[in-house]
């Protein structure tokens, strides 16, 4: 007699796992920029010279007309005319001196100058 062999089947079970994405708002981010203006003055000193011209006369005879020169810081400019004598003659008529001064000013200038300013505004939970 043959024996009988009792059979079970057991099933076997295999899982996968699976995994999804998705997008999700989480919240609203806000940047906002402003220019802020502000006034600074700014300071220089600014240099001029001024010319002060004096008229020396002289008339005094030449024999040609003399160089300009400079005589203690003043710039001599000698201004001749030939007169008709009975020969001609060089007379020295006047000179003009120059003297040269410097003179400093301050001044004040407005200047606007800007800057941006940022702000980062976060809606909801992020």
């Amino acid at each position: 007699m043959a024996q009988q062999i009792d059979q079970t089947r057991i099933p076997l079970v295999e899982e996968h796992a699976h995994i999804e994405k998705r997008l999700v708002e989480k919240g609203i981010v806000r940047i906002k920029t402003a220019v802020d203006e502000r006034t600074q003055w700014l300071t220089e000193e600014l240099t001029s010279e001024e010319v002060d011209i004096e008229r020396v006369a002289i008339d005094r005879e030449v024999e040609s007309p003399p160089p300009i020169r400079e005589e203690a810081g003043v710039l001599i400019i000698p201004v001749v005319e030939q007169r008709l004598v009975i020969e001609k003659r060089w007379v020295l008529k006047e000179e003009l001196h120059v003297r040269k001064g410097q003179r400093t000013d301050v001044i004040d200038v407005p200047v606007t100058l800007r800057a941006s300013q940022v702000t980062v505004e976060r809606d909801g939970s992020v």
